[in-house]
C-alpha cells in the first residue's frame, strides 16, 4: 500500500537506455528490504491488543505504535530521496536497511511504551532512507521491458506486504509472542544487506550535484505532524477547546508555516515550488491522504473491535482482514479499465462513495454485531472503494506534469500515503477512545467522522480532480 512513482526516483528521471539485461537478483534484493518496510505497517495492528497489555499501555496511547513509525516514514521520505542523490544510493540504502533492523530488535526487546514508540521512529527514519534509494537504485539499474517489469514487481510488493503483514501479524502473536513479529526483521535485513554490499553499485548517482541536505525544513515538517497528531490524541482526555489542545494545535501550525517558509528559502527544498502549482498533484494528493488515513484507521479500530469486543483471537483478526485486500486487488484490476471509458474523476468519485457507504454501515454496528453479518459487508465494500480510488489519483496526479515532473509528484503521493496513515489513525483512534469505558460506541462515532471524511473526498475528487482516460496500460503509482 505504499506509493510507487511511475518513472525515475523522487528527485531524478529515468536513466538513458543501456545495453544488456541486468540480473534480477539486485531486484529481489531491494524488493525484500521494501517487504519489511510495508509489512511493519499492517503486522504490528493486530497485535496491538497483545503489546498493549504486556508493555501496559494506556488505551488512548497505543495508536502511537502505528502512529509514530508511519510519521517518521512519510515525514522524512523526501528527505531520504535527496540523500540517496547527493549521498549515493547504495549508502543511503544500506544506513537505512541497517537501522531499519536495528530499530526492529530494540522493538522487540523494549521494556515500556516509551522504549517501543523510540524504537518504532527509528525504524521509521529507517524506512525514510531504504525505500527511496531502493527506487532509485531499480529505476538506474533496469531500462527497456526490465524498466517496466521492475517496477510492476515493486508495486506488487506493496500489495504482498500489506496482506501479509495481517496474517503473519496473526500467526505470530498467536503461536508465539508479539516480539516475533518485529523479530522477523533481523534475518532479512542482515541477509539483504549482505547482498547488496556485493550486487549494489557503490557510485553516486550520475549528475548528483554536491548540495546540503534540507535538515531544517525536515525537522519542522516531523516536528509539526508529531505535535499536531499528539494535540489529536490528547483530546480524549482535556477536549478539542481546551487550552492544551489549542496551544499544541497552534505550536503545530507554527512548525508547518515554518516548513513552508523554509522550503521558500532553501536552495533546494524538499519540495518543488511547482508542486503547489498543479491542482490536479494537489488534489490527488489529498484525497489519496484522506483515503489512506480511514484504510489504516479501519485496520486499527477493527483490530481492537475483534479482539476486545467479539472476542476474537490475533490469528482469527489477521484472517478477518483478508477481504479486505481481495476487495482491493479486483478494484485496482478492474479500475484500469473503469477509467478507459468513464475517466479517472469518475472512477474517483465512485471509489470515494463507495468508502462512504462503507464506513456508514460500520458506523451503524448493532450492540450485538457478527463479523459475518455486520463487519463483512463494510469490509469488502470499503476495500473495494480504497481499490478504485487509489489508482484513480494516481493516474491523475501527474496528469498536468512533464516526464520531469514524475518525480516530484511521486514523493508527494509517497509522502500523503504515510502521513494519511498517520493523521487517520490518530483522529479515528481519538473519537474511538473518548469513552474509555465504551468502546463499542466510540467506535461507531469514530466511523461517523470517517464517512463525513470520505463523502468530503468524494466531493474534493468532483470538484477538483481533472478527467483523464488512459489510452495505454496503466502503470499505477499506488498499490
Amino acid at each position: 500500500m505504499h506509493a510507487t512513482p511511475t518513472v525515475g526516483p523522487l528527485a531524478g528521471a529515468v536513466p538513458a537506455a543501456r545495453p544488456g539485461r541486468r540480473p534480477w537478483s539486485t531486484l529481489v534484493v531491494l524488493c525484500a528490504a521494501q517487504f519489511m518496510v510495508v509489512l511493519d505497517i499492517t503486522v504490528v495492528n493486530v497485535a496491538l491488543p497483545s503489546i498493549g497489555a504486556d508493555l501496559r499501555f494506556a488505551a488512548d496511547d497505543l495508536q502511537w505504535v502505528v502512529t509514530t513509525y508511519v510519521l517518521f516514514a512519510g515525514g522524512l521520505l523526501l528527505l531520504g530521496g535527496r540523500a540517496a542523490d547527493l549521498l549515493g544510493r547504495r549508502r543511503v540504502f544500506l544506513t537505512g536497511l541497517l537501522l531499519f533492523t536495528i530499530a526492529s530488535l530494540a522493538s522487540a526487546l523494549a521494556w515500556s511504551p516509551v522504549a517501543l514508540i523510540v524504537a518504532r521512529a527509528a525504524q521509521g527514519l529507517g524506512a525514510a532512507l531504504l525505500t527511496p534509494a531502493a527506487l532509485s537504485i531499480i529505476v538506474t539499474t533496469y531500462t527497456g521491458a526490465q524498466h517496466t517489469i521492475a517496477l510492476t514487481a515493486w508495486g506488487a510488493i506493496a500489495s504482498a506486504g500489506a496482506v501479509a503483514g495481517m496474517l503473519l501479524g496473526g500467526i505470530l502473536t498467536t503461536w508465539l509472542s508479539w516480539e516475533w513479529i518485529f523479530l522477523i526483521n533481523l534475518p532479512v535485513g542482515l541477509v539483504a544487506a549482505a547482498l547488496a554490499l556485493r550486487l549494489v553499485s557503490p557510485a553516486r548517482p550520475a549528475g548528483a550535484v554536491a548540495g546540503q541536505l534540507d535538515l531544517p525544513g525536515a525537522a519542522l515538517v516531523v516536528g509539526g505532524l508529531v505535535v499536531l497528531v499528539y494535540a489529536i490524541q490528547a483530546t480524549g482526555e482535556h477536549g478539542w477547546g481546551s487550552t492544551h489542545t489549542l496551544v499544541l494545535l497552534g505550536i503545530a501550525v507554527a512548525l508547518l508555516a515554518g516548513f513552508i517558509v523554509t522550503e521558500r528559502a532553501v536552495k533546494r527544498p524538499l519540495l518543488s515550488p511547482r508542486t503547489w502549482r498543479s491542482r490536479s498533484l494537489v488534489a490527488g494528493a489529498a484525497t489519496l491522504l484522506g483515503a489512506t488515513g480511514i484504510l489504516v484507521g479501519t485496520f486499527l479500530l477493527n483490530s481492537l473491535y475483534l479482539q476486545h469486543v467479539l472476542g476474537a483471537s490475533a490469528l482469527q483478526t489477521g484472517l478477518g482482514f483478508l477481504p479486505i485486500a481481495v476487495a482491493i486487488a479486483i478494484a485496482a484490476h478492474l479500475a484500469p479499465h473503469l477509467m478507459t471509458h468513464a475517466g479517472s474523476r469518475l472512477v474517483a468519485v465512485g471509489g470515494a462513495s463507495l468508502m462512504a457507504a462503507a464506513t456508514a454501515l460500520l458506523a451503524a454496528l448493532p450492540d450485538d454485531a457478527s463479523y459475518a453479518a455486520n463487519l463483512l459487508p463494510g469490509f469488502l465494500i470499503l476495500g473495494f472503494g480504497v481499490g478504485l480510488v487509489f489508482p484513480a489519483v494516481s493516474v491523475t496526479a501527474t496528469s498536468e506534469l512533464d516526464d520531469d515532473g514524475a518525480g516530484i509528484a511521486s514523493g508527494l503521493m509517497m509522502t500523503a500515503h504515510e502521513i494519511g496513515a498517520a493523521l487517520g489513525v490518530a483522529v479515528l483512534a481519538a473519537i474511538a477512545t473518548t469513552t474509555p469505558t465504551d468502546f463499542a460506541a466510540g467506535y461507531r462515532d469514530a466511523f461517523f467522522v470517517a464517512t463525513l471524511i470520505a463523502a468530503a473526498l468524494a466531493t474534493i475528487a468532483l470538484l477538483t480532480l481533472p478527467t483523464v482516460r488512459p489510452s495505454g496500460p496503466v502503470r499505477h503509482a499506488v498499490h
